[in-house]
C-alpha cells in the first residue's frame, strides 16, 4: 500500500453528508487503483450507506468516529470539545502519518481552525490561504486567499503568491504562471493600504512572474494564473463569480424553453452547451486546498455532490506525486536563509 495515496474523508461533514461522501469515495476508488479512502464518522451508519456500493476490497476503511461538527459550531472551541468528531479523528489521520490527506464539505472553520492547530504550519509559513481553481476562458486559474485570512499582512501576500505560484506549476503544470493583485485599477498607485504596500514587494519578488494589477472585470478572461487577495475579498469573487454561473445557466435554461422554436433550436445546441457550460463548472476541479501545511487538508462546498468529493480526493494524488509541501518547505526555508 506505499504507492497509495491515503486519504482521510470526513464523512460526516457537509448538507449531504454521508450519502454523497460515501458515494463520492467509492467513485474515486473505482476510477483510480492508486487511492485508498479512510471514511471518517459513525461507524453503522457509514457501513449501511457502503453495503449499498460494489468496490475494491481494502480500499475503503471505516475509521468510527462518535460525534460530528456541525456547520454552525464555533470552530475553536468545537475543534477542542468534539476530539471524537470526524473532522478532527480524520485530521489526526494526517498529523500522525496514517494518511496523505484530509478532505472535508464540513464546517469551514473548523478546517481551516483544525488545519493550522492539529496538522500544523510548515515552519516560516505566515500564514495559511485556501486556493481553488476558478474556471477560466483560457482553462483554470488559482485565487488565493478566497476564505482563511481577512486581515492579511503585505508579507502575507507575498507568501500566498510563491505558494500559489509552486501548485500552479506543479499540480496545473502551467510553466512559469502569471501572477497578478486584484486591484480596483490598473495603475500601480491605485487600490487600498494593503495593495498598495503589496504591489511594490511582489514587483521585487524575483521567484514569480508579477505582471502587476487584475480587475476583477478580467478575472473570468484567464489573463493572470495566480490571482492574490485577502480573503474578505477573495471569498466574495468566488461566491460572485458562482452565483453569475447559476444565474446565467437558469437564463440560458429559460429561455431555450420559452417556446416551441426556443425548444427545438435548444435540443439542437444542447449537447454543445452542455460540454460548454461544463468547463465551467467549478465542481470538476476538486476542493480548495489549504496550503502551507505540514500536510494536505482539502476544503469542498458545503454543498458538495460525489462529483466533487470524487474529484478533491482524486486530486489529492497529484499533490502527493508532485510533492507541493516539499516544494513550498524549499522555497520558505530558502528566503528565511537570505534574509
Amino acid at each position: 500500500m506505499s504507492d497509495m495515496t491515503r486519504v482521510a474523508l470526513d464523512a460526516m461533514g457537509g448538507d449531504n453528508a454521508p450519502v454523497e461522501m460515501v458515494k463520492g469515495a467509492v467513485e474515486a476508488v473505482q476510477k483510480r487503483n492508486d487511492i485508498q479512502v479512510l471514511l471518517t464518522g459513525k461507524e453503522e451508519i457509514l457501513k449501511d450507506e457502503l453495503a449499498k456500493y460494489t468496490y475494491p476490497d481494502g480500499r475503503i476503511e471505516i475509521v468510527n468516529a462518535s460525534e460530528i461538527i456541525e456547520t454552525a459550531e464555533p470552530p475553536v472551541k468545537a475543534i477542542r470539545s468534539k476530539k471524537d468528531s470526524s473532522l478532527v479523528k480524520a485530521m489526526k489521520l494526517v498529523k500522525n502519518g496514517d494518511a496523505d490527506a484530509f478532505v472535508s464539505a464540513g464546517n469551514s472553520g473548523a478546517v481551516l481552525v483544525g488545519g493550522q492547530l492539529l496538522v500544523g504550519k510548515i515552519k516560516g509559513v505566515e500564514r495559511s490561504p485556501l486556493a481553488p481553481l476558478i474556471p477560466t476562458l483560457k482553462g483554470v486559474s488559482l485565487l488565493i486567499d478566497c476564505g482563511a485570512n481577512v486581515d492579511a499582512r503585505p508579507s502575507h501576500l507575498v507568501q500566498f503568491a510563491k505558494m500559489g505560484s509552486i501548485y500552479m506549476e506543479s499540480v496545473v503544470g502551467k510553466k512559469n504562471p502569471t501572477v497578478g493583485i486584484v486591484n480596483i485599477g490598473a495603475e500601480e498607485e491605485k487600490g487600498n493600504a494593503l495593495v498598495k504596500e503589496t504591489f511594490p514587494l511582489l514587483k521585487e519578488c524575483s521567484e514569480i512572474n508579477f505582471i502587476g494589477s487584475v480587475e476583477a472585470r478580467e478575472i473570468p478572461y484567464g489573463n493572470v494564473d495566480v490571482i492574490v487577495c485577502e480573503a474578505f475579498v477573495g471569498n466574495v469573487i468566488l461566491k460572485l463569480y458562482e452565483g453569475v454561473a447559476g444565474a446565467l445557466v437558469k437564463k440560458i435554461k429559460g429561455g431555450m424553453m420559452a417556446d416551441l422554436r426556443s425548444k427545438i433550436g435548444g435540443l439542437l445546441v444542447k449537447p454543445a452547451l452542455k460540454e460548454t457550460l461544463k468547463d465551467f463548472d467549478t465542481s470538476e476541479h476538486g476542493g480548495a486546498p489549504l496550503l502551507g501545511l505540514k500536510g494536505l487538508v482539502v476544503k469542498t462546498h458545503g454543498s458538495s455532490t460525489s462529483k466533487e468529493v470524487c474529484n478533491s480526493i482524486i486530486q489529492c494524488v497529484t499533490f502527493k506525486e508532485q510533492k507541493i509541501n516539499e516544494k513550498i518547505t524549499a522555497v520558505i526555508q530558502q528566503n528565511q536563509e537570505n534574509m
